[in-house]
């Protein structure tokens, strides 16, 4: 798929030459000298801003030679910029850290390359790069020099393989890793999980682990059958251990159940918390009238207004008393009860935990607080009250 991209005036584009080297003079084929006979415009984006590259072509003029009216390309081009792309190497690394290690999707991509850098590439352009940047990650990682450096300094593997499966009906992902380096060896798509295919899975593993030369010291997975059996028959002598997250999840079986028990024992014990708060409640002070920002006249005769002094007066027709109140005041001791009130039934009603932390323990501990302030709060009130007696 061809990506358009529009460039500014050939005017303000910044051209880079780019020449052959000495060293790229002579052919590989018959070992002439060839020449300089034509150039080629390669716009690319960078950081700093369009460039353009003058590449001057070079190919044999000998007739006799096999690669006659071959033009070649200077190299210095591609250490500027991958073939046939519009952005250079630094553009093309930037993407690709941060699709894969940032997990940035494609319009967020492309959005900041556009706000932060003025570089407006399409969303099919981003995806392209997305993709070759993987490719050239897949074929560095299966790098036989680099894949032997990885594991210079480490003496035994301990290998691991899971299935990850996508959407419904699609193929089932196998993963093999190896945990001290932490290194994904391979993944390989599979329709099914039968014994067979498995087993090919881990005579791949084998003979990676034989080329390195290192002894395999564990295999750690779930409790597939095809993996137990798999692993039994490729690696015979060779420890097979859960992994941890789904040994926690059996461990934790007879655990969460005592917990569901807590918890409920806990919901029956912790009761009446309505009847304290309609207690509470009730000792609210009754609504209070409040004037009314707008005069309303009056149609009769008006009741006398007693102020705090008791002196009588006669309220004018601006300063008749309107049907608005204000809401009841609740007690500062009240608002207090209400308060621990509405904790307690937060804790009750919480369902948060996890095998490690299960939910009727979390409860327990934050009723327990909730209690140590109460008794603070008594403690602190008895106090107040042999002081000033």
């Amino acid at each position: 798929m061809r990506t358009l991209h529009s460039w500014p005036a050939a005017s303000s584009l910044r051209d880079l030459v780019l020449t052959p080297t000495a060293e790229e003079r002579p052919c590989g084929a018959c070992g002439g000298r060839r020449t300089i006979c034509d150039h080629r415009f390669h716009t690319v984006e960078t950081f700093g801003g369009p460039v353009r590259l003058v590449c001057k072509l070079i190919k044999c003029v000998d007739p006799a030679c096999p690669r006659v009216g071959k033009t070649f390309s200077p190299e210095a081009e591609l250490a500027i910029a991958p073939p046939r792309l519009v952005v250079d190497w630094e553009i093309f690394a930037w993407i690709g850290h941060r699709r894969f290690a940032r997990h940035w999707s494609v319009p967020q991509l492309r959005a900041e390359l556009a706000d932060a850098h003025r570089i407006h590439l399409s969303d099919d352009a981003i995806e392209s790069y997305v993709t070759r940047y993987e490719t050239m990650l897949a074929a560095r990682q299966n790098d036989p020099v680099h894949f032997a450096a990885d594991y210079r300094d480490i003496p035994e593997l301990v290998l691991s393989i899971d299935g990850l499966q996508p959407e419904k009906g699609h193929e089932t992902l196998y993963v093999v890793r190896e945990l001290n380096a932490r290194r994904v060896w391979f993944a390989e798509p599979l329709l099914s999980s039968t014994d067979e295919a498995i087993e090919a899975l881990l005579v791949r593993a084998r003979e990676l682990a034989a080329t390195l030369g290192k002894p395999v010291r564990a295999w750690v997975t779930d409790k597939q059958s095809a993996f137990v059996t798999g692993i039994a028959k490729v690696f015979p002598e060779v420890p097979h251990r859960l992994c941890k997250i789904h040994f926690l999840r059996a461990l934790a079986k007879d655990v969460l159940a005592a917990d569901q028990h807590l918890k409920v024992t806990m919901r029956k014990k912790v009761r009446g918390l309505r009847a304290i708060e309609q207690e509470a409640m009730a000792t609210r002070s009754p609504a209070v009238a409040t004037p009314s920002s707008q005069a309303v006249p009056s149609e009769g005769p008006t009741t006398p207004a007693v102020p705090s002094t008791g002196a009588v007066t006669r309220p004018t027709t601006h300063d008749a008393i309107t049907p608005s109140s204000s809401p009841p005041t609740v007690p500062p001791g009240a608002a207090v009860v209400l308060d621990y009130c509405t904790a307690v039934r937060g804790i009750l009603v919480g369902d948060q935990g996890d095998p490690l932390h299960p939910t009727g323990t979390r409860m327990a501990s934050a009723l327990a607080e909730v209690q140590a302030s109460i008794d603070r709060c008594l403690a602190g009130k008895k106090g107040g009250r042999k002081r000033h007696g």
